[in-house]
Formats: C-alpha cells, sequence, structure tokens
C-alpha cells in the first residue's frame, strides 16, 4: 500500500515521463535540421514551441516538488521493468514500471503535446 496520494503520485510520474518526452524532441529536431526538406522551419517551429510547452510544465512540476519535499531517482533498469525511488515526505518506496508502459505513457504525452493540448481538455497534471 502506498502512502503517496495519487495527485502527488501522478506529479511524480510527470517527472518522469517528461524528460523523455524532451529527449525524443530534440532527437526528432537534429533528425529535422539535418533532413533535406525544401521547408524544414515549420517543422522545427513546431517541434522547439512544444518543446518550450513541456519545459514550463517541468518547472512547475519541479516547483511543487521542492515545496512538498517529494523526489524521484531512477534506480534500476533491465530489458522488462525501470525502477524509481520515490521519496515522499520522507518516505522511500520503490516503484517498478514495465517499460512498454513507460514508452506507451511517453507516447500519449508526446501526442497530447503536439496536437491534442489544442484541441482537448488538460490531461496532463500541471501546478499552477
Amino acid at each position: 500500500m502506498t502512502r503517496i496520494p495519487e495527485y502527488d503520485r501522478n506529479i511524480m510520474e510527470q517527472a518522469i515521463y517528461l524528460p523523455m518526452v524532451l529527449t525524443i524532441l530534440n532527437r526528432d529536431l537534429a533528425i529535422v535540421n539535418a533532413s533535406p526538406f525544401k521547408l524544414k522551419q515549420p517543422y522545427a517551429d513546431l517541434i522547439e514551441e512544444t518543446m518550450k510547452a513541456i519545459q514550463n510544465d517541468m518547472k512547475g512540476i519541479k516547483q511543487y516538488m521542492k515545496q512538498q519535499k517529494l523526489k524521484v531517482e531512477q534506480v534500476s533498469h533491465d530489458q522488462a521493468f525501470t525502477g524509481f525511488l520515490f521519496l515522499y515526505q520522507g518516505y522511500e518506496e520503490q516503484h517498478n514500471y514495465f517499460n512498454p508502459r513507460i514508452r506507451n505513457k511517453v507516447q500519449e504525452l508526446l501526442s497530447y503535446y503536439l496536437f491534442k493540448r489544442y484541441t482537448s481538455p488538460i490531461t496532463v497534471i500541471t501546478t499552477q
């Protein structure tokens, strides 16, 4: 049984997923910039604006985590699972995530930030 409330756990999970989304977008931006597209600037602009939105959300998450004394650290990684240590107001909890679940969540967030955030209600945890 976890001691971490659902809202705080969701915030901590965002602290895991959002840096992964940024990593993917950084790689994609490098590919777009090196590609032979005739007009690559619109693609690069879309990726850069998406990265700014993610960085803004990450800033709010980091501030909230600092105020609430929350911390997340990756402690293990193998073919099937990645382990994270959640530090919640003095308590430690080990959480293991199935790697395909991480990939699916990152893909869902990538879709949200690239285009769904313009058309659908907010599904990402923000701290404003």
